[in-house]
């Protein structure tokens, strides 16, 4: 029977995301489900394998037209082994996954970051494409990254290379990040930092139209910040700069070593459109070498949240011959 499917899974501490792709990237089928994390890692597992027989079902096939099954986790990942070292929103140590889903499935697995995946997903199919040599950052919650080199996702040592979010941006007397340290580039520029500085601006009395929005809802979002920059207050307006600069001068540092074709950026930030990344390229000039920046294009990513399964299939579809 001719093997031409490929299987790309999306964990996440909330939901799992599992696409049945064609061996060119396109998707046929695709199904999400909440992750069932208190019930442990086989019960994740299980879903998986219960989620792809379904997807099998809607194409009238079976497991043996499968060539494999990719996984992005939110974690680092010894991806020779297909061990996840932790995952922390999944309560994950160690978890051999690669071996679990291949005893219940008996089709090969392949096991990465889910940064990584997306970042691939994005070289695939997305705003990546042509380029073999790009980085991926996803601006959410956090800050999420991927660098790929010659076409190979850069794990490093110990599987946490690409942490583009735990760069030090401010040395001294930055915000305190999840990681322990400060300063780092998601305590600059996320979601999280950006409605931080616009709750601030709001108080302060430096933003007007965050004020209001934050004495009507008790909560700004992102969106929040971004809509009252575009509307011209100025106060917002210094919040959006500034989480540019950061991204944009954090961007340089990628820029002078890695000398990448494309940096791609994704997550719900970048749907701010050219009012952010015009503002990130302003910086991320100043701060690179000209013959680097030159030569780099700052896009948003395409794909969306179809990133990390795309990204996963092509784990599978980079081992094909």
């Amino acid at each position: 029977m001719t093997k031409d499917l490929i299987v790309g899974v999306d964990i996440g501490g909330t939901g799992i995301k599992v696409a049945l792709l064609n061996t060119n990237g396109d998707i046929l089928h695709k199904s999400s489900e909440p992750t069932p994390v208190a019930a442990g890692e086989d019960s994740v597992i299980s879903k998986i394998v219960e989620m792809t027989n379904g997807l099998l079902q809607k194409e009238n096939a079976s497991m043996e037209r499968v060539v494999g099954i990719g996984i992005g986790v939110p974690g680092p990942v010894e991806a020779d082994t297909g061990v996840v070292l932790e995952a922390v929103n999944l309560h994950w140590k160690n978890t051999p996954l690669k071996a679990k889903v291949e005893g219940l499935t008996g089709v090969p697995a392949y096991v990465d970051n889910d940064a990584n995946a997306a970042a691939l997903g994005e070289m695939w199919r997305g705003a990546g494409q042509g380029a073999k040599d790009l980085v991926a950052v996803t601006i959410g919650t956090g800050v999420g990254g991927g660098v790929i080199i010659g076409g190979e996702i850069v794990h490093g040592v110990s599987g946490v290379g690409g942490e583009i979010g735990h760069m030090t941006i401010v040395p001294e007397g930055g915000p305190q990040c999840n990681c322990g340290k400060t300063g780092c580039l998601e305590t600059l520029s996320s979601a999280t930092a950006i409605i931080r500085e616009g709750e601030q601006a709001a108080r302060s009395g430096e933003s007007t139209a965050l004020a209001a929005a934050l004495e009507a809802k008790g909560k700004l979002t992102a969106k929040d910040v971004f809509d009252a920059a575009l509307a011209g207050d100025t106060g917002a307006v210094g919040v959006v700069d500034r989480a540019a600069f950061y991204l944009g001068f954090g961007m340089s540092h990628l820029g002078n070593v890695l000398n990448p074709a494309k940096i791609v950026i994704g997550g719900g930030v970048s749907a701010a459109g050219e009012f952010l990344f015009s503002r990130i390229r302003e910086s991320f000039d100043k701060y690179t070498w000209a013959y680097a920046a030159e030569n780099c294009e700052i896009l948003p990513a395409t794909l969306g949240n179809d990133a990390g399964v795309i990204g996963a299939g092509w784990l599978v579809r980079a081992k094909m011959a």
